[in-house]
């Protein structure tokens, strides 16, 4: 089977959660044995460094880069509220993209064209004009959703109301162009509930976010350390670790004090970057992710809005840590509380399940091993593959 895959932003380095889980569906499709091509958007937040990719893995791919210029301009952004249109998606409409996808359409065969996100679904007509190949929407979030969160915690009147808008025109978008698909792949049952809900026609899966299980070894591993890692770019890990250094790190501070946090991510704001905050690191960027999660003991994901899965909670459980995260967090995660994952949706409720871990070393090593093992079972990403070339196969054959 000969599969394009459309990508958002580069998948290759994977150096966040999204990247991650458009690395494991190539990487997956490839060891299924499919021929896998990947056309991608590269913007000035996220560049394409072709020079830094391994030789492998551009000759398996034929990795193409199209770059697409998303920086936020007033008035383009004025006439789109004015009109109704969701912004989010129209940034992505670009000459180049669909130019050079048409070129690859009509010089080559594909059974499928894999479409990561919503955010590249505007192409989808064109696909169609050039290729019979069936269409399949990865869905990473209901989109919308993160976006009515983000506004409902917003203080400020004005952002708060263009965050509803934002919200209110993807939802609207999301709807429209519902039925645009040959099938729609979540990475979630609730997510995948929301297609179906909605008036959704077509097939609907949930195959979650896969990993390749990690070699552990934890010896390095400081007691009582606390983690947070993620692109602080995305708005909803900024509002999450706002109220962790803002509401919850003083509490955990008074009732542990030989706790320390490091926080961890591209992006890291400047303010964090040169404060100063009793037992608080801020690292920004680390060169390498998995290095810097094997040396700390306890992941804390306090995240407040969002859809999806959170690609980083998995690998940080494949790698035998317990996390502390909330309820928005957890979502997409078939997870026991308090044996694989522990959850809390305050301030203070997520100070005294950290304490929980902190004070009882075998209790939090105990609920990292069932939180690999969790993950073992149910996000392989080889079996998680094979399920999405079933799904392919049956589109195909409908």
């Amino acid at each position: 089977m000969k599969v394009l895959q459309l990508c958002n932003k580069p998948p290759y380095p994977p150096v966040d959660g999204g990247t991650l889980a458009m690395h494991s569906i190539t990487q997956g499709l490839l060891s299924a044995g499919c021929e896998v091509r990947v056309l991608s958007v590269e913007t000035d937040k996220h560049p394409a460094r072709i020079e830094a990719l391994p030789e492998a893995y551009l000759r398996q791919t034929g990795f193409e880069s199209v770059y697409v210029d998303l920086r936020v301009r007033p008035l383009p952004a004025a006439v789109a509220m004015l009109c109704g249109e969701s912004y989010h998606v129209k940034r992505y409409v670009d000459t180049s993209f669909a130019r050079r996808l048409a070129e690859i359409l009509q010089q080559e065969t594909f059974d499928v064209v894999h479409v990561e996100s919503i955010f590249l679904t505007p192409y989808v007509g064109l696909i169609r004009k050039y290729t019979d190949a069936k269409v399949i929407l990865r869905a990473h979030n209901v989109e919308h959703l993160i976006w009515r969160r983000v506004a409902q915690s917003c203080r400020h009147g004005f952002k708060r109301w263009y965050l509803k808008h934002l919200s209110l025109t993807l939802r609207a978008y999301e709807l429209e162009h519902i039925n645009d698909y040959d099938g729609v792949v979540c990475i979630t049952r609730n997510d995948a509930d929301y297609f179906r809900q909605n008036g959704c026609r077509k097939a609907v899966v949930s195959i979650p976010f896969g990993v390749e299980m990690p070699e552990v070894d934890n010896r390095a591993e400081e007691p009582c350390s606390l983690f947070h890692i993620g692109a602080m770019d995305w708005m909803p890990n900024l509002e999450s670790v706002r109220w962790l250094i803002d509401e919850v790190w003083p509490v955990v501070h008074r009732e542990v004090p030989s706790a320390h946090l490091y926080l961890a991510g591209r992006k890291m704001p400047e303010r964090w970057l040169h404060s100063a905050i009793d037992g608080v690191t801020v690292l920004g960027e680390v060169p390498d992710a998995r290095e810097f999660i094997a040396g700390k003991q306890i992941n804390i994901v306090p995240l407040l809005s969002g859809s999806g899965i959170r690609v980083k909670i998995i690998e940080a459980m494949s790698m035998g840590k317990a996390v502390v995260t909330t309820t928005v967090g957890a979502q997409g995660i078939d997870y026991t509380d308090g044996q694989n994952l522990l959850i809390a949706d305050s301030p203070e409720a997520f100070a005294a399940q950290i304490k929980r871990l902190a004070d009882d070393a075998d209790y939090c090593r105990r609920v990292g091993e069932e939180a690999r093992r969790l993950v073992a079972t149910q996000y392989d990403a080889n079996r998680l593959a094979q399920r999405l070339l079933q799904f392919y196969k049956e589109r195909i054959e409908s």
